[in-house]
């Protein structure tokens, strides 16, 4: 688990609107909002360059995070995030309550392991496809992992994970398996690389362009006629 405290001070915001949003980021601050649980949606300014840090680390999209707004802590999970399209600066930012005995969604990361000692890998000569990145899912505040492991060691060329496969905690529900059992989507696969054939100039030119020879021997058969 990160050791990093995601604690942010937060002012309550009574001005809103786009130029009020623009003043803001002026002053680099950033508007956010605050919803969920039993409580009214809340809208705050934060100070955008310690927000700014804090998304630097993976921990901060899926880890429990706390705002201190006029005094008062209040307990989250980022829901989203706004962004300037080119400039590295974050626009707006969404964030839900987290209600101690509700259980949450979120989506969290997967952290894979082992790629290059994997048998499919470093036997075989297999490559490592990811077919996901991240998943959804439920679980209580106190059972909320920062990711997920998926160990590829014993993984043979060919070989494909599915949600099935993963090792996950007690108290937590991948989202997408409780959709169905067609839903249980490929995670990490280990494939053949790619082998591209390759056509030489030369090769094509010997079969388009005719030698000097060929050329010679048929200006002599047009002659001849």
């Amino acid at each position: 688990m990160s050791t990093i405290d995601f604690t942010l001070q937060a002012e309550l915001r009574t001005d809103t609107g786009k130029g009020a949003s623009r003043r803001l980021r002026r002053e680099d601050k950033v508007p956010a909002i605050i919803y969920g649980g039993k409580k009214d949606a809340v809208s705050i300014t934060l100070q955008h360059s310690k927000v700014n840090n804090m998304a630097d680390y993976e921990a901060f999209y899926s880890h429990i995070l706390t705002l201190v707004v006029d005094g008062k802590k209040q307990q989250v999970i980022l829901k989203d995030v706004q962004r300037h399209p080119f400039k590295p600066k974050l626009t707006h930012l969404d964030f839900q309550r987290v209600e101690k005995g509700q259980k949450l969604h979120t989506n969290i990361p997967l952290h894979f392991i082992n790629e290059k000692s994997s048998i499919g890998v470093k036997t075989e000569g297999g490559v490592v496809v990811h077919h996901i990145a991240d998943v959804e899912i439920h679980c209580l505040p106190q059972d909320l992992p920062e990711f997920l492991e998926v160990d590829v060691a014993n993984m043979h060329l060919g070989d494909t994970l599915h949600l099935t496969d993963l090792a996950v905690p007690k108290g937590v529900e991948l989202v997408e398996l409780t959709k169905g059992e067609d839903h249980d989507q490929a995670v990490v696969s280990i494939v053949a690389p790619r082998v591209e054939k390759e056509e030489t100039d030369e090769e094509e030119t010997s079969a388009e362009v005719p030698t000097t020879k060929e050329t010679e021997a048929k200006a002599e058969d047009d002659d001849a006629e």
